[in-house]
């Protein structure tokens, strides 16, 4: 079977609240406790951070290393070139780009886009593509052909920064599949991105566990509607940092 390798991308300095990734949830940094939940997934071969050279994320490798977690470093401001440097440094044949603000993902959403990966042959698959599932349940898998084609051709800032809109644009005559949604939950949120995002994330970790997968998620916010007033965020459309 392809190498399949997840790729975590995470930095320390996020516009809207610095230094969330190393935010204490269950007991241990956000993207520790992240990671600890992707392992999980069966069709994923190993997991590694992608975090930048800049000293300002010293903290987060310290913080990764310490937890065990492979750690790879590159330009702060262009993530495109952090993944080809994670999957020279893994020797990726099939790439998954997560985003370390989505402590919740849900391992079985992970191994459902890949299986669909592999399933359509397909060069780009994901569940974004239009978004059917909770932010922060984003997962994109992609070849690492694709991922050099990205790289040698995407030229646009944003296209550096977002790693796949390069792929997701019809000119780049990627194929693409995507994995739709049993229950719609686009209009949910949980992604990390501010401090109510947070608040809203440890709630749900305390109501019903670290383990927690995304339907008890969905039961548990259909039982309490409250924890959704407090988290007014739009949806970010995968364009994170």
């Amino acid at each position: 079977m392809p190498h399949t390798v997840a790729l975590v991308q995470a930095r320390m300095s996020s516009s809207r609240l610095p230094g969330k990734v190393l935010a204490d949830l269950g007991g241990q940094p956000m993207i520790c406790f992240m990671v600890d939940r992707i392992r999980r997934a069966k069709r994923v071969d190993m997991v590694a951070v992608v975090t930048s050279d800049d000293p300002s994320d010293d903290p987060l490798a310290d913080a990764t290393e310490a937890h065990g977690i492979a750690t790879v470093r590159g330009p702060l401001n262009d993530v495109l070139a952090r993944y080809v440097v994670g999957a020279d440094a893994f020797d990726a044949q099939t790439v998954l780009r997560l985003t370390g603000d989505c402590p919740l993902i849900d391992p079985g959403i992970i191994d459902q886009v890949v299986e669909l990966h592999r399933s359509t042959g397909a060069d780009y698959a994901s569940n974004i593509d239009p978004p059917g599932f909770a932010d922060g349940m984003d997962t994109e898998c992609f070849t690492r052909a694709l991922l050099d084609r990205a790289d040698a051709a995407a030229r646009e800032q944003p296209e550096r920064e977002h790693v796949t809109l390069w792929m997701r644009d019809p000119k780049s005559g990627a194929t693409r599949a995507n994995l739709a949604a049993v229950v719609p939950g686009a209009h949910l949120r949980l992604t990390v991105d501010y401090l109510d995002d947070l608040d809203l994330v440890r709630r749900v970790v305390t109501a019903i566990g670290k383990d927690c997968g995304y339907f008890d998620i969905l039961r548990l916010l259909q039982q309490d509607s409250a924890l959704l007033d407090a988290n007014p965020h739009q949806r970010n459309e995968a364009l994170k940092t």
